[in-house]
């Protein structure tokens, strides 16, 4: 075990790229999104410890996105959208005074990863999806520590993450890594035997299979105790989310799949946690709310007071523990699969179920389509040849076959379906 890698976040390493006084300048990826309100929520509640000076976003919420910009006062605002840049200019001038300068504005597929290569200390990525491996890789090489919620960058770029992070650089938003990051700082890799990542199970614990055949999208964005965007519930309700997670903390802790296990517990109280050799188990546990892991991202290694709420001890409450359902939720096996063979394989399993979602979303496939389609896309892919190294390139024509794979599977479903 002391042989293996190092880990790429690792809570006994401090990497700070621009020491000194005064609050940490932050980039905040992805900031009309539900990490990014909440981190700006965090920031405008201690401006002694935090000063954002530039926001981006897709560009679909111009005046939340200008509200933002106006509120922090930031330097410069991303958008992913061209054809918004007119409505959003026309909304910073309508928030600002006479006279007083806005904000630089970026505009394009690049602008995010532009963003990500500014002068700041830290760089939150809070980007839906595989779109944010480039702002990663941009934030990782011009030096800036990087506050990870954007798990499809890691996964579908776990090497090329890996060759450009220094160490401690990366700090995992995820509630579970976040989990994980806090309970391995009671001890050394060597005296790791497990990690045990919890899962709420979604708003179809318990179902069979055949139970979750005629599930409604309502049905699944039903989360019973997170608040997510539209993918991430869903990716949660057929359990993905937990297999992405599996694979995300292999990469991040260099642990083994076989030593990375999952357990259902409903109430999301405990975020995951750690199995040492001497038998002890080291639990991380707040009330569901993701301030308390976007504060450590932040933050990190200094914590920063009520960040999160707590638990009220004078209350009775009760915490379950479920195994797996493997069998109704095939998802977490097929992503320790998809992990163990690397390479663009992680990419492919990524960019399928995205599209799966989608269709999903649309209409054009039933719940259970979304693991079947993403699993015959896997296995069509293949195994990846040993040896090979993986580029930028190849995760992008990777990724190209698997949405077009994918929408041929996917429209033949719908077509047998209105056919029948």
């Amino acid at each position: 075990m002391t042989d293996a890698p190092a880990p790429l976040a690792d809570p006994h390493l401090v990497y700070d790229p621009v020491a000194g006084d005064g609050p940490k300048d932050v980039v905040i990826l992805g900031s009309t999104g539900s990490i990014g309100t909440q981190a700006i929520d965090l920031v405008l509640r201690n401006p002694d410890r935090f000063r954002v000076t530039g926001l981006s976003a897709n560009g679909g919420r111009v005046a939340l996105l200008a509200d933002q910009a106006h509120r922090l006062r930031v330097r410069t605002v991303a958008v992913a959208r061209e054809d918004v840049v007119g409505a959003l200019r026309d909304a910073l001038a309508a928030r600002y005074g006479a006279g007083e300068p806005l904000p630089e504005i970026l505009a394009g597929a690049d602008a995010a990863t532009q963003l990500a290569a500014s002068d700041c200390h830290t760089v939150l990525n809070g980007i839906t999806g595989s779109i944010g491996l480039a702002p990663t890789l941009a934030a990782l090489e011009a030096g800036r520590t990087l506050a990870l919620a954007n798990k499809e960058s890691l996964i579908v770029g776990g090497p090329l993450v890996k060759a450009l992070a220094a160490p401690g650089q990366i700090i995992p938003v995820d509630s579970e890594h976040a989990a994980l990051f806090q309970a391995l700082a009671a001890g050394t890799r060597a005296d790791v035997r497990k990690l045990v990542v919890t899962a709420s199970g979604g708003p179809f614990r318990g179902r069979t299979r055949d139970e979750l055949a005629n599930v409604t999208v309502e049905d699944a964005l039903a989360h019973p105790t997170w608040a997510m965007g539209p993918v991430i519930t869903i990716n949660s309700a057929t359990l993905v989310n937990k297999g992405l997670e599996v694979i995300e903390a292999h990469l991040l802790y260099d642990i083994p799949f076989d030593r990375i296990e999952v357990v259902v517990h409903p109430q999301s109280y405990v975020h995951s946690m750690v199995e040492f050799t001497d038998g002890s188990t080291l639990a991380q546990a707040t009330p569901p709310d993701m301030r308390g892991p976007i504060a450590i991202g932040l933050g990190w290694p200094e914590r920063v007071p009520d960040a999160a709420p707590v638990f009220d001890w004078s209350k009775a409450s009760t915490w379950e523990f479920h195994p797996l359902d493997n069998e109704a939720f095939p998802s977490v096996n097929l992503a320790r699969h998809v992990g163990g063979l690397a390479g663009t394989a992680p990419a492919v399993f990524n960019a399928a179920n995205e599209e799966c979602v989608e269709a999903f979303r649309s209409g054009a496939l039933p719940f259970n389509g979304i693991i079947d389609t993403v699993t015959r896309v896997v296995e069509e892919h293949g195994t990846p040849r040993p040896g090979t190294s993986l580029t930028v390139p190849d995760v992008l024509e990777a990724e190209t076959w698997a949405r077009a794979r994918t929408r041929e599977l996917t429209a033949r479903t719908a077509s047998a379906e209105a056919r029948a």
